[in-house]
């Protein structure tokens, strides 16, 4: 499996900021993004994946990887996300503009990791291998 970094700039929504309720964190149907996460089964409704996330603490997280394809089932939704993030967006005192960094080792391992939005340097998003995608999502090839 080949080593993989994805980041995701936080929205006011992401970060629950807007009071309002969500199904956690959109992830776009990039097929380089979603070959990050594991493969789901689109003929069953909403499958997902649990995946566990070591931070640099050592402490792990499971967090929910679940495709939403109602569509297929009488309804309209058809998106991915990636759910039950709050605790870990809350402990890290995160707010939107901050970013989470999601890293799959070669031997299939996830990590996670953020940035505050006063750390982030923005020059790097012309480096060689980062790809900025819509909605603050990037790639990072390694």
């Amino acid at each position: 499996m080949n080593p993989l970094t994805i980041r995701k700039t936080l929205s006011p929504n992401d970060a629950g900021e807007t009071g309002t309720h969500q199904a956690g964190i959109l992830i776009p149907k990039d097929q380089r993004i979603l070959t990050f996460f594991p493969r789901l089964r689109s003929n069953r409704r909403n499958p997902r994946a649990h995946i566990v996330f070591e931070d640099p603490a050592g402490q792990l997280w499971e967090f929910a990887f679940i495709y939403y394809n109602n569509i297929r089932f009488g309804g309209t939704r058809n998106e991915y996300r990636l759910t039950r993030m709050t605790n870990y967006i809350r402990q890290a005192g995160m707010s939107s503009g901050d970013e989470v960094v999601l890293h799959r080792d070669a031997e299939g391992e996830y990590s996670i990791e953020h940035n505050y939005a006063r750390d982030v340097d923005v020059s790097s998003e012309n480096e060689t291998g980062v790809l900025r995608l819509g909605g603050g999502w990037r790639i990072i090839d390694l």
